[in-house]
């Protein structure tokens, strides 16, 4: 399983940008996924998860009220709906899907990681 990380972009403060997460070979319908950020000389954080069926949804804090994470079962896809952007959300950003069918923010839950998408906010 891998998939791809798409949308990312230059964008001002305040603005808004919706990364999607593609699973080409359709083999992570039955996982969680989720969205993780790697700042410049930061560790790899945890963004955002959903579910298998998209039913349970889980934040990090720094993004919560912000970011909204939904899934399109039919499109083998997940979508990162980012709003209200700050500089401090500036990093690659990064999906993988989960070992198991529910949610979490641990990291070595995640298996499968692609290659991630750049998200710059200026101030």
């Amino acid at each position: 399983v891998q998939l791809q990380a798409s949308g990312g972009g230059l964008v001002q403060t305040g603005d808004s940008l919706r990364l999607s997460c593609t699973d080409s070979k359709r083999t992570s319908s039955n996982n969680a996924v989720g969205w993780f950020r790697q700042a410049p000389g930061k560790e790899r954080e945890f963004v955002a998860t959903i579910s298998w069926s998209g039913g349970a949804t889980d934040y990090s804090e720094s993004v919560k009220g912000r970011f909204t994470i939904s899934r399109d079962r039919a499109k083998n896809t997940v979508y990162l709906q980012m709003n209200s952007l700050k500089p401090e959300d500036t990093a690659v950003y990064y999906c993988a899907a989960s070992r198991y069918a529910s949610t979490s923010s641990q990291l070595s839950h995640y298996k499968s990681w692609g290659q991630g998408t750049q998200v710059t906010v200026s101030s």
